[in-house]
């Protein structure tokens, strides 16, 4: 009899999960990675790095704002420079350094209001940017253009 039972539960054990409604279904998790793609061999250009020096007011990052740089041709960030804090009172962290074929014109970055030590966490929409110089490039808040929200984009 109880063998009988025990087997009759075992039979049971694979449909009970079926019966779980509270667990929701996992959400699949993307990874985006810098293109490994060599532009210069791909254009017949050599590389060569950049470095940004921005620019702003306190009435552009108010409590600050947290940016993050967006790969986009013809440069790519450096993977541990891609990341700036802006304060009020010109404090910044953070070095933005770009490896490109030739200077940008305009650049893009994702970003968000946040304090200085606040943790990584959702961003706002785009934010695109003109840029000027050659090898140290300026960029001025004040002149970026927000783009859509995240939640905007189809």
């Amino acid at each position: 009899m109880k063998n009988t039972l025990f087997a009759f539960l075992l039979l049971l054990m694979p449909f009970a999960a079926f019966c779980d409604n509270q667990t929701p279904p996992p959400v699949p998790r993307v990874s985006i990675f810098s293109t490994t793609t060599d532009w210069a061999a791909l254009t017949g250009l050599p590389l060569r790095q950049f470095v940004g020096d921005f620019k702003w007011s306190n009435s552009d990052v108010k409590q600050g704002m947290v940016l993050y740089y967006l790969d986009a041709f013809p440069c790519y960030g450096e993977a541990d420079s891609v990341r700036i804090w802006l304060g009020p009172q010109k404090q910044s962290e953070g070095k933005l350094r770009l490896v490109c074929v030739h200077a940008p014109k305009n650049i893009s970055f994702t970003w968000r209001n946040a304090k200085r030590d606040a943790d990584q966490s959702a961003s706002t929409g785009i934010l695109n940017c003109p840029v000027s110089g050659e090898r140290e490039l300026d960029i001025d808040i004040s002149k970026c253009t927000r783009g859509p929200e995240w939640s905007e984009y189809k």
